[in-house]
């Protein structure tokens, strides 16, 4: 047989106020912190499904961006977006989520070329720019050779204007003709005196 002991019960702990005790009106419990509420990312808030905490898109499309997801969506569609993020290292996520949403802006454009498009009249401009410029050196080279030229040519002229000029010497027969013709019959005399030591 089971013999049966007989417990006394455990008295419970009761808050009993005293007459000395006043409750003040300013010791109230603190107020909850505000509930946060996690608002889904663009992407998931367009396709309507619930947004997990390790969501591919959510770092990429903030809630606050919703046209960024629409376009590259209505583009490449939300299957293809994902699985293109998922290939990549996560530090090349955000350039990738940035050239689809450039390729899709221009495809939206432009439905036939889109960012090729784009890409030609960039380069085009590029070329008429490169054109300009190369004409403009080719100026200013010519430019600077005139100035070169002229310069040396004002130097030309000012080192001849700054030489004496030489006198040029005045033939005999101008000395003859304009002095006393009698010099020429006392030369011929003077000759015929040193005849005989020749002889």
């Amino acid at each position: 047989m089971f013999k049966m002991e007989y417990c006394e019960p455990i008295p419970t702990a009761t808050t009993t106020s005293s007459p000395n005790s006043s409750i003040s009106p300013s010791s109230s419990p603190p107020p909850l912190p505000p509930l946060v509420v996690i608002s889904p990312c663009a992407a998931c808030k367009i396709l309507r499904r619930r947004c997990a905490d390790k969501c591919v898109l959510a770092p990429y499309f903030p809630p606050t961006e919703p046209a960024k997801f629409t376009i590259a969506h209505r583009v490449f569609g939300a299957s293809n977006i994902i699985k293109f993020l998922q290939e990549l290292p996560e530090s090349q996520r955000a350039d990738a989520v940035s050239s689809m949403v450039y390729e899709a802006n221009a495809r939206i454009r432009d439905p036939v070329y889109g960012c090729a498009g784009a890409i030609c009249q960039l380069q085009k401009q590029i070329n008429e720019l490169q054109a300009q410029l190369a004409k403009a050196q080719a100026e200013v080279t010519n430019m600077q050779l005139q100035q070169a030229n002229l310069a040396a040519m004002l130097c030309m002229e000012m080192a001849q204007s700054t030489t004496p000029q030489p006198n040029p010497p005045q033939p005999m027969d101008i000395l003859v003709t304009n002095g006393n013709p009698s010099l020429v019959e006392d030369n011929n005399n003077f000759g015929s005196l040193w005849e005989p030591l020749w002889a």
